[in-house]
């Protein structure tokens, strides 16, 4: 067959015939570079464009007219590529195809990036940054807490602490320099005057929840309100106790009379204090309270948040003062139907129901939202249970001390 091959003969534009290879068996001839176009897609139209010279000089042996090509459709110069280039912030897709050279463009997914075009894969962020809009790089995440400069919570919750706080001491300053009069009397003033400075000290530590947490500040928190309010609620189911004990006295030869001169109320505060101190001991003791981290709830964020420790501390520390407020507010109830010398069980009757009733309404909310929302919520249950504390218990008495002195008198009472 080679022997045939180098006989052939070859003619162009009917010039002489001559061989078609030279003694090396390469071509001799010009290739002409012809355009096929259609013209109104149906008469075939030919178009010399260039010329390829295998004899030429290496460099001069294509010559290309690129102008005078006509392509088809558009008439602009297909793109040789079945698909297109992939920028960054993407990565290339094979397709479920023949062709195992095509594929698509998809963005990175969350979390991820690229920093080159046609990316085979995305690059995982670590776990305090995260991807810029274009997807390009990585940036730092935002940090996230109740902070007190640049959070209208935050403003918003220190500003009621802040007033709580004054509140307070007007009434305290108030039952101080009306100390002698019946109405402080009633009761026993000493066990109000725990109660105020129970309810002064819970509107402070609102101001543990505010601003970046840390380990201590974290168990201060958790431990703090618990306390605090361990004490209020003792002390408001003394006094309870105090008015049932008080009108029993009342009755000629009553046993319950003995009890009256005991320190009865003390022992009730400082046993609801001590069962509450030891549970929180415990709990800080076992699993305390930390700062942590939360990368996931948000995107793009980092909470700087409290983590309980021993969630069952936690719930435990809720759950007795729920117990607290529950038999206080039974022994209230069963109380208030007694003479009006002794009505001030309906106040704490009043007082227990909102405790509870912003407790219980608490928690199911406390669960469901994350973030600095989560401590909004606790610090709403602080400042409402200790404004109800205060407005159910010492409202009243106040606006008859300032308002209607005549009836704060003992024979009114009697």
């Amino acid at each position: 067959l080679h022997h045939y091959l180098r006989l052939m003969r070859y003619s162009q534009d009917s010039m002489d015939s001559a061989p078609y290879f030279d003694e090396n068996r390469e071509s001799v001839h010009t290739y002409q570079i012809i355009n096929w176009f259609y013209e109104r897609n149906i008469n075939v139209h030919y178009l010399h464009i260039g010329n390829f010279t295998p004899s030429a000089v290496d460099g001069e042996q294509l010559h290309v007219d690129h102008k005078g090509i006509i392509w088809k459709g558009t008439g602009e110069v297909p793109v040789s590529r079945c698909s297109e280039i992939c920028s960054v912030g993407s990565r290339k897709k094979p397709r479920e195809t023949i062709h195992s050279c095509c594929y698509d463009c998809v963005p990175c997914s969350e979390g991820e990036f690229s920093n080159m075009t046609d990316s085979e894969t995305c690059i995982k962020c670590p776990s305090h940054e995260w991807p810029n809009e274009k997807k390009d790089r990585c940036e730092a995440k935002i940090i996230e807490f109740l902070s007190f400069q640049n959070d209208t919570i935050a403003s918003i919750f220190s500003f009621l602490t802040v007033f709580g706080c004054f509140v307070t001491s007007m009434i305290f300053a108030i039952f101080i320099i009306y100390r002698d009069t019946p109405i402080v009397k009633a009761n026993n003033r000493n066990l109000s005057y725990l109660l105020l400075i129970s309810i002064f000290l819970s509107f402070l530590s609102v101001f543990w929840f505010l601003g970046r947490p840390s380990n201590v500040t974290c168990r201060l928190r958790e431990t703090s309100f618990g306390i605090l309010f361990s004490v209020a609620i003792s002390s408001l189911l003394a006094k309870t106790l105090l008015v049932f004990v008080a009108f029993k006295s009342t009755k000629p030869g009553s046993s319950w009379r003995k009890m009256v001169g005991m320190k009865l109320p003390y022992s009730i505060v400082l046993l609801g204090l001590s069962i509450q101190v030891a549970i929180c001991v415990v709990w800080l003791l076992v699993s305390p309270p930390f700062q942590d981290l939360d990368t996931q709830s948000y995107q793009g964020r980092i909470i700087i948040c409290c983590n309980e420790g021993s969630v069952f501390g936690f719930y435990l520390v809720l759950g007795y003062l729920s117990l607290l407020a529950s038999v206080s507010f039974v022994l209230a109830f069963m109380v208030r139907t007694l003479p009006d010398s002794f009505n001030e069980a309906k106040y704490i009757t009043f007082s227990m129901l909102l405790f509870c009733s912003v407790w219980i309404t608490m928690i199911p909310a406390y669960l469901s939202t994350r973030g600095k929302y989560m401590v909004a919520v606790e610090v709403f249950a602080v400042l409402a249970s200790s404004t109800g504390l205060l407005g159910c218990v010492f409202f009243p008495k106040c606006f008859i001390i300032l308002f209607r002195p005549e009836t704060n008198k003992k024979s009114a009472l009697l």
